[in-house]
């Protein structure tokens, strides 16, 4: 048994929708098949999930959502025309859309969840009906019925429950179970969206938990790619790569996974084949465990972010300090504020945040604490700090590695601000001024790749 996922461009229209069920009927063992939102299209260039924003600010502004209404359910009847579903099939759809605004939720952070969870929600119901139209064995299948629960308002899963029930959810050998992605509900009942890709961590916990045997991610690109296609044209594809690659990349920025939506599937050594809905006979890009990986090159792939900003500080003898870097953790426990990474040299340290973990006022009041508990000599912030991910497995070991990938940084004047490599010495994570970023990782692709 696989479980399929499809992104929101795999399923935006009536034809894309066409290409999905024409994936699925060539594999029996798609039998577990988990649906975004309709995303972006030639003819909606608005994303339902954004629509559905829209339509939850316009309720909780008492503001006229008749405009946001009928493109809702615009997107979902042309879906339904292009197949011609019976009109008295298809009216849940939109009586379930007109129903939102009539729920009595406990506070507008649960509204705007239940609202953007129905993307998923209702286009899952709707190719199930479209399956059974069509004459096939397909069941709706509400992640409630399986208990995904989430604690409180935020997306941790409750994991116990969750797997036990998927453990103990029977997978009838013709019958294919769609299920939504992107959300969750509380032990009230309330729906809850998990994190960006939230359709993704879907499929992952679906993966593990019904124990399938690969977890197919389809999307619109036919691999992963070695860089960013917007930076360099034609880059190599990515056949093979382990989930720590995939990890590290994700993390700086790769598009294709948010960098925590595949855990589970690493949890229970699930393989991820990444295909192209509209290539689905290309093998796209396979990512499974490390020891059954094989590099082809020495670097894998080269990931970057400029959603980045730092704190350097610098005190003689900082490295003599006992209890220095501690003092900094109860700084930013104290608001609230995570951090990302900390090198650090015997005199001096430097604290990487992610720019959306904290504001303007955070940071001033960190740095003032800063400078009266620890009296650094120097404290510099900077906010246009870009880090840049070097990922392969082939580097581990290999001699001159660092060389090839600081050398053109160094022929194209670009200079370093931080450098750090992990234990696993399969990434090298640079750091450069944000306006330095696009070239810095083309210089390093062209000369590695």
């Amino acid at each position: 048994m696989k479980v399929t996922k499809f992104g929101g461009s795999s399923l935006a229209t009536g034809a894309q929708f066409e290409r999905v069920i024409d994936i699925l009927n060539q594999d029996e063992d798609r039998q577990v098949v988990v649906t975004s939102a309709p995303g972006k299209a030639k003819e909606f260039p608005i994303k339902v999930t954004d629509l559905l924003i829209r339509y939850a600010n316009e309720t909780i502004n008492d503001e006229d959502a008749t405009e946001t209404l009928l493109a809702l359910k615009e997107r979902y009847q042309t879906i339904a025309d292009h197949f011609n579903l019976d009109q008295e099939v298809f009216q849940t759809i939109p009586d379930q859309i007109d129903q939102l605004a009539n729920h009595h939720y406990r506070s507008y952070s649960y509204l705007r969840a239940a609202f953007a969870a129905h993307g998923e929600y209702l286009n899952a119901q709707l190719l199930a009906l479209i399956l059974q139209a069509k004459g096939e064995k397909a069941v709706f299948v509400d992640p409630k019925q399986l208990h995904m629960e989430t604690d409180a308002t935020t997306a941790t899963l409750n994991e116990e429950t969750t797997y036990q029930d998927l453990a103990a959810f029977e997978i009838k050998d013709d019958t294919r179970y769609i299920f939504p992605g992107f959300f969750g509900y509380n032990d009230r009942g309330e729906m809850v969206t998990f994190s960006r890709g939230g359709s993704d961590i879907t499929g992952a916990i679906l993966a593990r938990g019904l124990m399938a045997e690969v977890y197919e991610n389809f999307t619109d690109v036919s691999a992963i790619y070695a860089v960013n296609p917007r930076l360099v044209s034609h880059p190599a594809a990515i056949k093979n790569m382990s989930y720590s690659e995939m990890r590290e990349l994700s993390y700086a920025g790769f598009a294709v996974f948010h960098d925590e939506a595949i855990i589970p599937a690493i949890q229970a050594q699930v393989p991820i084949n990444v295909k192209n809905t509209n290539d689905p006979t290309a093998p796209g890009t396979w990512i499974g465990p490390a020891e059954q990986n094989k590099p082809e090159r020495r670097v894998t792939g080269i990931a970057a972010s400029d959603n980045f900003c730092a704190l350097y500080l610098h005190r003689y003898l900082l490295n003599k300090e006992i209890g220095f870097t501690m003092r900094i953790l109860k700084i930013l426990d104290r608001h609230g504020v995570p951090y990302e990474h900390m090198p650090s040299g015997i005199d001096d340290l430097t604290i990487i945040f992610n720019k959306k973990s904290l504001n303007k006022e955070q940071i001033e009041q960190i740095q003032t604490d800063i400078e009266r508990e620890l009296s650094p000599d120097t404290m510099a912030w900077h906010d246009d700090f870009a880090i840049i991910m070097v990922v392969g497995q082939g580097m581990i070991n290999r001699v001159g590695a660092f060389t090839e990938i600081v050398t053109p940084l160094k022929d194209a004047g670009i200079s370093l601000q931080m450098v750090n490599q992990g234990a696993s010495e399969i990434s090298i994570m640079l750091g450069v001024e944000s306006k330095d970023v696009d070239n810095a990782v083309k210089a390093i692709y062209h000369n590695i790749f």
